[in-house]
């Protein structure tokens, strides 16, 4: 509802101070053209985003990591610069079946998916959803693999939805995050303290009605406990991995996961928060290279 009051960000407009713009690329691929980042040569290792954030959260690990791998790191539907797609297309099905769908038409198959929170949910949906999938090696960081208590759940359902279908959410919630203190006072709710040039990068996405109003359709479409239900029937290798200060997640989530896949890995990521990755993004990159025996 109200897509079309909520264009998405222009590459354009921001490609010259992009990072890793040289290499960005565009692929239309299951109703929607994605904007992805590919790099490197070997086997394909799939980088999957968290909720609100992009591909420009992998920037400190793509370089490490395509030294081994064919690096394939997309926008989420309606995320930044890649389109939203069908309605449904941001629910957690209609996310998996596009990016499954985004890989056929790049003609991979990855060996190694990494997600991060939500991108962890949708990674694990796809190998439930994709038999090619069905020996590749799923790395969670800060996983959102089960439902979030509290606050959490709320946020994630009826608020998100009122949110949603209100034309003036997005535009409101853009025009908030273009003040500094607002945006800082978010992501230091994450248990992450992210750079300068990481602050400027989610101040930028967040500043744009167009990514807001699906990160909002997101929320109110995401539907957590059939995958919940089902992780137990992952049979791949999995790791997990956890930063103890996560704020958004809590840590236990991840003993709990280990408890349904018990051939599951449990790496903990001490002093780190919900963006991990991003603090650490070089002992994040070796961590994940060392789970998949490369180093």
């Amino acid at each position: 509802m109200f897509d079309r009051l909520y264009p998405g960000m222009p590459w354009g407009s921001y490609r010259d101070r992009w990072p890793l713009a040289e290499a960005s690329r565009f692929v239309v691929a299951g109703g929607r053209t994605w904007h992805v980042q590919i790099s490197g040569q070997g086997p394909c290792l799939l980088l999957l985003h968290g909720t609100g954030s992009g591909s420009f959260s992998w920037r400190g690990l793509i370089p490490i990591l395509s030294r081994h791998f064919r690096v394939v790191a997309p926008d989420l539907p309606g995320h930044v610069f890649t389109t939203r797609g069908a309605t449904d297309g941001l629910s957690l099905n209609g996310m998996s079946d596009g990016l499954c769908a985004l890989i056929r038409q790049l003609n991979l198959q990855p060996s190694v998916l990494v997600g991060h929170s939500a991108g962890a949910a949708i990674a694990a949906n796809m190998v439930l959803r994709d038999d090619t999938l069905s020996t590749a090696h799923l790395i969670g960081m800060n996983p959102a693999w089960l439902p979030l208590p509290g606050l959490s759940t709320w946020l994630f359902g009826p608020a998100a939805k009122l949110a949603a279908i209100n034309p003036l959410s997005a535009w409101a919630t853009a025009k908030l995050a273009k003040r500094p203190s607002f945006l800082a006072k978010s992501l230091a709710q994450t248990g992450s303290v992210l750079s300068e040039e990481g602050m400027a990068l989610y101040q930028t996405v967040f500043s744009h009605s167009g990514h807001v109003h699906s990160v909002l359709g997101m929320m109110a479409a995401w539907q957590l406990a059939p995958l919940s239900d089902a992780l137990a029937r992952i049979k791949n290798p999995v790791s997990i991995f956890v930063g103890l200060n996560d704020q958004t997640i809590p840590p236990a989530l991840a003993e709990q996961a280990c408890k349904v896949m018990p051939q599951a890995v449990l790496h903990q990521q001490p002093q780190l928060g919900h963006l991990a990755h991003e603090e650490r993004p070089e002992a994040s990159a070796n961590a994940v290279l060392s789970a998949c025996g490369v180093i």
